[in-house]
């Protein structure tokens, strides 16, 4: 018996000992997380580059993201209108304007009539720089957080968060409200600049990398073909007549040899060039070394846009020789900036995503000349509109703006007249529906009633903003362009060409796959909370990815 007792009462110590240092184990065990988030968002990149040019990539740019990490197929834009401050506001926030806030890149103040811009802060000063109206920037128009804040409050802000772009408000507002620090590109100097929202000087190493006078060696030979300019399959002629010339060129023809002397006219010219993606990439490479981002336990975040193929998309449209150059060249600079991730960060240690604002259209000169419907579909809209309206209530100008394919009445121009605000917008709307080139009108207020089909009508709520929409959302034919596109290509509606983007993880802790289903960019956020462990953004509206989580 006393055996027995002997024999438990060690069993029994054993367990105790057992469990004790099992939960030391488990105390001493931390949480995994990547040391760097990398966001890659590519302006105006449709979903097809991705594949259209695929046999020209090489193995160690866009498709080492494509087969060593998880790409979606099936991503889609969840609002209208489809522009680039709604594009990075909605990835980082996970959210649509009707909550955040960014209901344009810019819009109409109701009351004032004036013209409101995203990111313009007159309470601010630019740093860097001697011209406010490109410096004097900052984040106070956006209501929800960002993932980035979310990373900051998580980690007592020790997390370093920085954003990069050649423009202001694709760094300002997926940087979100408090982060480390926010840069973009000035036309007047070729220089990376901030503003006094975030410090009252630049760094040093900010400065130091100014110094290097990179875009002017960048464009020192001009712009010319990588690959023999016959190889350019995928593209159409060289001289089409709907695309628009850069510079001083007479024609929108390869070689762009003058580029060096028109960047030394206006600086502003290097974001129409392949050039301005690896300036904005070399700047982004300093940041991590200045900030020393990614070299400890704590996670950083690094959201970078790459600006210049909007820009040369507006110039040349999607079906040029200059886009699909410049998408050749961006992904041998991604081999360099993959290779530096991999050297400075490790292999296995940062996680990257790689997405787009928006997509583009066909330009109508090259669907015309295809035999695929286009056209304008507000040439001479808003005066005819204005005329009937004339006639109709003896009043000047109801239309007060036109911003975002929205309609702006002029309220209280309305009230002066004792005119009735529903009947106007009544008027307006059976005016535009008699517009062939119109597919629908609206009044936004009256949006979820209104008798249209699913995705659009989701698409128009999560879009309006009360505040700072218009009143009459007006919806185009397909392969409609507005008048200002006459030349090169735009974006804003709701069809799959502007509103179908890529979306793919890679590094840590992804596996290789791909998918179909579909998904929003509102759920690149979420998706990247869990890898991290932290909340959601406030205004969320996104889901967690399961497929890539696993």
């Amino acid at each position: 018996m006393n055996k027995l007792k002997t024999i438990l009462l060690f069993t029994s110590i054993f367990h105790i000992f057992l469990f004790l240092g099992t939960g030391n184990l488990d105390a001493q065990k931390k949480l995994e997380q990547p040391k760097l988030v990398v966001g890659l968002v590519i302006d105006q990149m449709r979903w097809d580059y991705l594949y259209r040019y695929y046999n020209k990539y090489g193995n160690d740019g866009f498709k080492r993201m494509l087969n060593s990490g998880f790409s979606f197929n099936n991503v889609m834009i969840p609002y209208i209108p489809t522009v680039t401050a709604l594009g990075h506001t909605s990835i980082y926030t996970s959210s649509v304007p009707s909550i955040h806030g960014i209901a344009g890149n810019d819009w109409t103040d109701r009351e004032t009539g004036k013209n409101i811009y995203c990111t313009s802060d007159s309470a601010v000063k630019g740093v860097g720089t001697d011209s406010d109206k490109i410096g004097a920037h900052s984040p106070k128009n956006l209501w929800s957080t960002t993932i980035t804040d979310q990373l900051g409050i998580a980690t007592g802000f020790r997390s370093k968060i920085v954003g990069v772009s050649l423009k202001d408000r694709a760094s300002i507002l997926p940087a979100g409200h408090n982060p480390t620090g926010a840069f973009w590109y000035d036309e007047n100097t070729g220089n990376f600049i901030t503003s006094s929202y975030y410090m009252n000087e630049l760094p040093q190493w900010v400065r130091n990398f100014n110094d290097q006078k990179l875009p002017e060696k960048l464009v020192a030979n001009g712009w010319n073909t990588l690959l023999p300019i016959a190889e350019y399959t995928e593209s159409t002629r060289d001289d089409a007549d709907w695309e628009q010339t850069l510079g001083s060129s007479a024609k929108p023809i390869f070689p762009y040899q003058n580029l060096a002397a028109d960047f030394e006219k206006k600086k502003g010219i290097l974001r129409t060039t392949p050039f301005g993606s690896t300036y904005t990439l070399k700047f982004a490479e300093a940041a991590i070394s200045g900030y020393e981002m990614g070299t400890d336990d704590i996670p950083d975040f690094l959201a970078i846009n790459i600006a210049s193929t909007d820009y040369v998309g507006h110039t040349f449209g999607p079906n040029s020789i200059e886009i699909e150059d410049t998408f050749l060249r961006l992904d041998k600079d991604l081999v360099e900036f993959f290779k530096m991730l991999d050297k400075k960060i490790g292999k296995n240690n940062y996680l990257v995503f790689l997405s787009a604002d928006h997509g583009a259209a066909h330009s109508e000169g090259f669907m015309r000349e295809n035999k695929m419907a286009t056209g304008f579909f507000d040439e001479g809209m808003e005066k005819n509109l204005n005329d009937e309206l004339q006639k109709k209530y003896a009043a000047e100008k109801l239309i007060m703006a036109a911003d975002n394919y929205q309609l702006y009445l002029d309220r209280n121009l309305i009230k002066e007249k004792n005119l009735d605000l529903e009947s106007v917008k009544q008027t307006v709307i059976n005016i535009l529906n008699k517009d062939s080139r119109v597919l629908y009108c609206i009044d936004l207020e009256k949006a979820a009633e209104s008798p249209i089909p699913e995705p659009i009508k989701t698409r128009i709520i999560n879009g309006y903003n009360w505040q700072r929409s218009g009143d009459i959302q007006v919806i185009s034919r397909d392969g409609l362009l507005p008048t200002y596109a006459k030349k090169g290509t735009t974006h804003s509606v709701w069809n799959s060409y502007d509103a179908h983007i890529p979306l793919i993880f890679m590094g840590w802790n992804i596996k290789h796959g791909e998918s179909n289903l579909p998904y929003f960019m509102t759920d690149i956020a979420p998706t990247l909370a869990q890898f991290l462990k932290i909340e959601n953004p406030s205004g969320n509206i996104g889901n967690p990815i399961e497929e890539v989580l696993r």
